[in-house]
């Protein structure tokens, strides 16, 4: 391309970038509360990734003399019964919460899809045999189901993921498998069948990829709702073992404080609501855009 071409397109490719980002700017201005989201949860996985960020102390040393000190300049969230900064116990509870969330929906999303896909690719028997099982896991409450697990795998994060995990099977498994019962049959996946292309490779290559969209925006959707159920189930005590520090299990230690240290209890539950508040938040935008670039299907 000559230099005088170069310079006629300039001003239009500067005018587009330009209009792009005012359209950006103004997405951004008129959505604060997003704005205030992306920023909360990108604190909460800068914590929970380089909590050295924060804070110095070490969240499992306390002093004795410093026991229960209400929240101050030099201990933003106050100390526990053991002298411990509180703050320092939340920042370092992050990674626990939130490995313990990502594995949860992360389980979820990897069976679920597995089985709404072959569900909805297979259709007949297989398809009646699947949604069956996932009709018996959503009639469990979603919290018996939970402690059922757990109950039977033992106590520890990890368990606890796995029984969270559990419960978000069925809903991962239904939605995966309407999309694919959506696509299964469009020009593209009849004209690889047509060409010769085996079953699997049409459903990993072609089937798979235009159906997960809305799959993995339900992903976004269950992270703040799977992060209340790992928190509920360590405030049980089934979670992170003492002493390691996890958000539902601070919760549950400050409970027995309440008349006296109100902030052991009251300034982790609200990080854990922060947090829910602005994950469901991102999510309900991410939806949003999902329903607004699906185009029907012929």
């Amino acid at each position: 391309m000559s230099g005088r071409a170069v310079r006629a397109i300039a001003p239009a490719l500067a005018g587009t970038g330009g209009a792009r980002a005012r359209r950006a700017l103004a997405f951004w201005a008129r959505r604060p509360g997003l704005v205030a989201s992306v920023l909360l949860i990108a604190t909460v996985l800068t914590a929970a990734v380089a909590p050295g960020l924060f804070t110095s102390q070490d969240p499992l040393t306390g002093v004795p003399a410093d026991r229960l000190l209400a929240p101050s300049a030099d201990h933003l969230f106050g100390t526990d019964q053991l002298g411990r900064d509180l703050f320092t116990r939340t920042v370092h509870g992050a990674a626990e919460s939130l490995r313990a969330t990502a594995l949860a929906v992360g389980l979820g999303l990897v069976v679920g899809s597995a089985f709404g896909l072959v569900a909805g690719a297979f259709g007949g028997l297989v398809d009646d045999a699947l949604m069956r099982v996932a009709d018996v896991l959503l009639s469990i409450p979603a919290l018996l189901l939970s402690l059922t697990v757990v109950t039977a795998l033992g106590f520890g994060t990890v368990n606890v993921a796995i029984a969270v995990g559990v419960t978000s099977v069925a809903s991962f498994a239904r939605i995966m498998r309407a999309e694919v019962i959506r696509v299964r049959d469009v020009g593209y996946v009849e004209a690889a069948y047509a060409s010769g292309v085996r079953r699997p490779t049409v459903l990993l290559r072609h089937v798979l990829p235009n159906a997960s969209g809305p799959v993995l925006v339900f992903a976004a959707v269950e992270f703040g709702t799977v992060l209340l159920a790992v928190s509920a189930l360590s405030f049980l005590g089934y979670g992170a073992q003492p002493p390691e520090p996890e958000w539902g299990a601070l919760v549950s230690d400050g409970r027995d404080y309440l008349a006296t240290a109100w902030w052991l209890t009251t300034l982790p539950g609200l990080t854990i609501a922060a947090t829910v508040l602005a994950a469901n938040r991102v999510a309900r935008a991410l939806e949003a855009e999902e329903t607004q670039d699906r185009e029907p299907l012929p």
